[in-house]
């Protein structure tokens, strides 16, 4: 059983997307997959170019991207906050003029600029720039009338794994970070 991400709150981070030209090619690449790292059923998905709603197999965690981006905000927040009041306590320590003579502002400002931070780099995982190249690869792959298999992978070495087996049939492996 996988546990959720610390900062996302999602069960799989990792994820691979190999792109076949053959429907029945991906199907046994994802039947191969799911049994040799013994995968669940919604683990491994096939979409091809009928399907209606891919997006429910590429991103298929119920609770979705909000929850992504609630979590990883608040989570990141309280880190610049954190943060903010360490640096804010390093300053106080060697005894800068400022810091000292107005210690109050001074841990005010500090907390500010690193819960705004902490709160951008909130945005940026809640952006996903790493799944771009994933989700443009299935997009493009159902245009051009392909099948991908997708695998959902709850560490990073799963997610190796399952890439190095699918590109050994055949599939054109991409995968998220």
């Amino acid at each position: 059983m996988s546990h959720p991400s610390s900062i996302t709150g999602e069960l799989s981070n990792s994820k691979v997307a190999a792109v076949f030209t053959n429907e029945s090619a991906a199907r046994q690449a994802a039947q191969g997959v799911a049994a040799a790292l013994s995968l669940g059923a919604a683990q491994v998905q096939v979409i091809t170019p009928a399907d209606a709603h891919p997006g429910r197999k590429l991103e298929p965690e119920s609770r979705g991207i909000w929850r992504t981006i609630v979590v990883a905000h608040v989570k990141l927040g309280v880190a610049g906050i954190v943060v903010g009041l360490l640096a804010f306590a390093a300053l106080y320590a060697r005894g800068i003029p400022f810091i000292v003579n107005s210690s109050v502002a001074a841990a005010l400002v500090m907390m500010f600029f690193g819960g705004v931070a902490g709160l951008m780099l909130g945005g940026l995982v809640s952006l996903r720039p790493d799944h771009d190249r994933y989700v443009q690869a299935t997009r493009d792959a159902m245009a051009a009338g392909n099948t991908t298999v997708v695998v959902h992978a709850f560490s990073a070495d799963q997610r190796h794994h399952a890439a190095e087996l699918l590109r050994s049939n055949g599939g054109e492996v991409t995968s998220t970070l």
